[in-house]
């Protein structure tokens, strides 16, 4: 069991990290304007600097991108852990059940994101790649922090401070989600782990913007 354990990690792992590294916002502004977002704007290839640098169009066009591959990765994980660790007798109870598999795909989907083995380790703020996972894994919390970020952005204008409050709710939110659908002890604490990282890594990739 630990040995599949392991290497259901380790396969999550490279599956998320390299769909993390597929740039839309990269591919958008080479494929629509010879050109790459990140000479422009913060540098990042995230959705806001393609919006800022390009317009609506190339920014929705990577927001569904960077979701979209978000989403396939969590499935991914998910999937791969379902066939590692399940069991064939009608008591078997895997030591981590298979949704543990889509948090750690987010996990490095998300450094992925940021640091991109297809385009040089320069990548964005992974803050799109964090929602589609909370959509795949947990659409009721998503939808509690897409609102709370578009009210905050709605009374300060300031995206970056929307998605550093959303990094910090998300643990909890998904901690009470988990909690409240009667998960396994070891299962909540990989989950909440999981999430914990995802929301700091966030926060720290933010702090040009905090200071």
């Amino acid at each position: 069991m630990v040995k599949n354990i392991l290497l259901a990690c380790v396969l999550t792992a490279a599956g998320g990290y390299l769909l993390g590294s597929i740039l839309f916002g990269v591919l958008i502004s080479k494929v629509m304007y010879n050109d790459d977002v990140r000479n422009h704007g913060s540098g990042n290839a995230g959705m806001t600097n393609v919006l800022r640098t390009y317009g609506k169009l190339p920014a929705v066009i990577t927001t569904i991108g960077d979701v979209g591959k978000s989403v396939v990765a969590v499935k991914l994980g998910q999937f791969i852990f379902d066939s590692l660790l399940s069991g064939t007798g009608a008591d078997f109870q895997p030591l981590l059940q298979p949704i543990c598999g889509a948090y750690l795909a987010a996990i490095f989907c998300m450094l992925g994101h940021s640091k991109p083995v297809f385009f040089g380790l320069r990548g964005g703020k992974g803050v799109l790649v964090g929602a589609g996972a909370a959509l795949a894994t947990e659409p009721i919390a998503c939808l509690v922090l897409l609102v709370i970020f578009l009210v905050e952005v709605a009374i300060t204008h300031i995206v970056s401070l929307g998605s550093i409050i959303i990094a910090a709710l998300y643990p909890v939110l998904t901690l009470c989600y988990w909690l409240w659908k009667g998960t396994d002890a070891a299962s909540l604490v990989f989950i909440t782990v999981c999430c914990v990282l995802m929301g700091a890594y966030v926060i720290w990739l933010h702090r040009s913007n905090i200071q």
